[in-house]
This record gives structure tokens, sequence and C-alpha cells, in this order.
């Protein structure tokens, strides 16, 4: 793997553990407003996160590349409301799908055909984040400030689940 190419991906995973450490914050704002199944939602995708990098490094490590780990930013720890939540996932998740896609075109440039294979799992992935996150600011939008709407949808993020992602090419 050239070097950009291995220091692009080094990038991305600290992108990643800061997305992780973003919903983290984003649950612990969620439990504090009252939404714990909103702050659920959030956890889950923490973990998802997590995965996320995980599986980057991993695969690094299995190309017997030396992965470059760097200082994670402090993320944002205060919304105005549970909508401003979500409208700041989306606003993030196409940050992260800029940046895959980024990393995806320097694999191409490299004509490194298995990182470009592997990284197709990740510019699929951002099509569903992105597609989430504008479903619940739909949602979000419809309830407005109506007590028993807000209640309903989080009783239904509660329900969120963590499965860790099988993402191909991970030895």
């Amino acid at each position: 793997m050239n070097k950009q190419l291995l220091n692009e991906f080094s990038n991305q995973i600290n992108k990643e553990y800061y997305s992780a450490f973003l919903y983290l914050s984003m649950s612990n704002w969620l439990n504090e407003a009252g939404m714990p199944g909103a702050a659920n939602w959030t956890y889950v995708q923490y973990q998802e996160e997590l995965a996320h990098a995980e599986n980057l490094f991993r695969y690094l490590q299995y190309r017997d590349e030396i992965v470059q780990l760097m200082k994670i930013d402090q993320p944002d720890k205060e919304w105005d409301s549970v909508l401003d939540v979500f409208k700041n996932v989306l606003s993030h998740e196409k940050k992260v799908t800029a940046s895959i896609n980024n990393l995806t075109t320097e694999a191409i440039n490299a004509s490194d055909h298995a990182a470009r294979i592997f990284l197709e799992w990740y510019v699929s992935e951002q099509v569903e984040e992105e597609a989430n996150a504008s479903d619940l600011i739909h949602k979000f939008k419809m309830a407005g400030d109506n007590p028993n709407a807000l209640l309903m949808l989080d009783s239904q993020l509660a329900t969120r689940t963590f499965v860790a992602p099988v993402v191909p090419g991970v030895g």
C-alpha cells in the first residue's frame, strides 16, 4: 500500500473513533434530556462506529501495514433539542461520507484494487447511515412538541440493538 493511501486509512480510523465519541456524547445528552430510547439509538451508533474503526484497523494489519493512531478531538456535548441532535447526526454522516469517498478515490488513484473493493462496504454503509438520519429527522419533525408522539418515537428507538457488521476483506 502506498504511503498516501496508508495515511488516508489512518485518518479515517481517527474519524471513525471521533464519530464513536460523538455518538456517545449524544447518547449522554439524550439520556439527560429524558429520551432513553434516543439515547439507546445513539449508543448503538457509538458501537457501530467503534466496529467501523476496528475493521479498518484490522484490514491494515491484515495487509501488514503499521497503523498511525492519532489524537481524537473532543466531541460536542450540547444540543438545543432532540431534533437538533439528529440534524447533527445527518450533518456528521455527510462529512463521513465525503471522507469515505475521498479514501476510496485515493485507493482508485493508487490502483489499489484490494483497498477499493474493501471500501465498497463502507461506501454502501454511508448511504444507509444518511438515510437513517434523514428518516429520524422527518419523524421528529412530524412529532413536533407532541409529548405522546415523542414518547412513542422514543420507545421505537429503544428497540435498536447492536449487530456487529461483517465487513468483507478483514481476516
